[in-house]
């Protein structure tokens, strides 16, 4: 191996594209709850309405550019890899996280699929290692890819001699 192919590189691999969608519905939930409340509160304390609707008009508001905005951005840092050596998975959104996973550390591979997510066909990947840090999450897979991704890794995890540490 030479020294140009040893250097850490960006994952390459991207999320699947309706993971925008996703996370526009995670947005747009995660807005509507205190929302709601803060209307329904204006629309029956009338002494309060203006002190609740304008606080709920301008976190709608935020929410709602939020939901058009983050999900494009998510999109364009999140990335993923698996090769013969490892996982690795870069997140994040000021504060990006490189998270690498050696196989030799890997203890159990799961498919992860909530309701929000089989709404938009979409599953986690959850390599789960030794690590204090926790998991690595690989979100907003394609299902099939997904289901192939655990197998690929339970195949190569098990090829793979465990490590001493």
């Amino acid at each position: 191996m030479t020294e140009g192919e040893r250097r850490l590189r960006p994952p390459s691999n991207t999320l699947n594209e309706r993971a925008v969608g996703w996370w526009r519905a995670q947005w747009l939930l995660l807005t509507l709850a205190p929302v709601a409340v803060l209307a329904v509160l204006g629309a029956l304390i009338a002494p309060a309405r203006t002190w609740l609707l304008v606080p709920a008009a301008v976190l709608a508001l935020l929410g709602l550019v939020c939901a058009v905005v983050m999900p494009i951005w998510w999109f364009r840092v999140h990335r993923w890899e698996v090769t013969d050596e490892a996982v690795y998975v870069r997140t994040g959104y000021f504060w990006q996280e490189w998270r690498i996973a050696p196989m030799s550390r890997i203890q159990t591979v799961d498919t992860v699929r909530g309701p929000l997510e089989q709404l938009f066909k979409l599953s986690t990947v959850i390599v789960t290692t030794a690590s204090s840090k926790g998991a690595v999450r690989i979100e907003g897979l394609g299902h099939e890819l997904a289901a192939e991704l655990a197998e690929r890794l339970t195949h190569i995890t098990q090829a793979t001699p465990g490590d001493a540490t």
